[in-house]
């Protein structure tokens, strides 16, 4: 097996609703909010952790491939192979040439033909044209949504909570790296992936509106990568 390109995917992640991921900060301050997005700790802007864009394509490939009986609801590993059958053995295998696996279990397995992981997920950080114009509009980079339970007896609203969001409109600049090893085709796993992002959303509290996202100016290596993405549709995603 042979590295024989790097390949770079830059783009665009735009918020077509308010996106939340969490912070973990178990703290609440008078006046803060009681679910505060993660921040940098330098900038205080908000941002996506590669780690959550990771996990979710990660999980939405697995879901989509129907092996997440097959592995009790954990990641795929080199040991569920030889449970899959042998017509869907091939995406099976590229998930983990993209994400990599746990070698654990792996005999028999010849573990050397799927090698390391060719994904390398980057942190999204802002993009520096959507600060300066909320800047200039005296707008906070964040917002906080009041959301409460509704009494189906009284009518009434009941438990009070407030989360933190990056508003709808905000843009982060995205990238991520791809190693190929021996001019192998792996990209239109990946680009399933991010179009499963596009139709499920990232964060929390999806089912209430949150986290929906939209790919905008992806490019491979400088050239243009969106339209392929927009080729996909719904029921073609494989």
């Amino acid at each position: 097996m042979k590295l024989t390109k790097i390949q770079k995917i830059t783009g665009q992640i735009e918020l077509l609703t308010g996106l939340h991921i969490g912070s973990g900060n178990s703290e609440i301050h008078i006046g803060g909010t009681d679910n505060p997005v993660i921040k940098n700790p330098i900038t205080q802007q908000p941002y996506i952790p590669g780690s959550s864009i990771k996990g979710k394509m990660r999980s939405l490939l697995e879901w989509q491939l129907g092996v997440v009986d097959i592995t009790d609801g954990k990641p795929l590993g080199f040991s569920h192979l030889s449970k899959i059958s042998d017509s869907t053995r091939k995406q099976a295998e590229n998930i983990l040439k993209l994400f990599g696996g746990a070698p654990e279990g792996a005999e028999g397995i010849d573990a050397g033909k799927i090698g390391p992981s060719r994904l390398s997920f980057w942190d999204c950080e802002l993009d520096p044209e959507w600060v300066k114009a909320m800047d200039e509009k005296t707008l906070l980079l964040t917002e906080v949504k009041m959301e409460n339970t509704i009494d189906r007896i009284k009518g009434t609203a009941e438990h009070p909570r407030n989360t933190e969001r990056v508003p709808a409109t905000a843009c982060f600049n995205f990238n991520l790296t791809l190693r190929v090893h021996d001019d192998e085709v792996i990209l239109p796993t990946l680009l399933n992936g991010l179009k499963l992002l596009e139709l499920t959303g990232l964060g929390g509290s999806g089912s209430r509106g949150y986290g929906k996202i939209a790919f905008r100016k992806l490019r491979l290596d400088g050239e243009d990568l969106q339209a392929r993405l927009e080729q996909i549709e719904y029921n073609e995603v494989a």
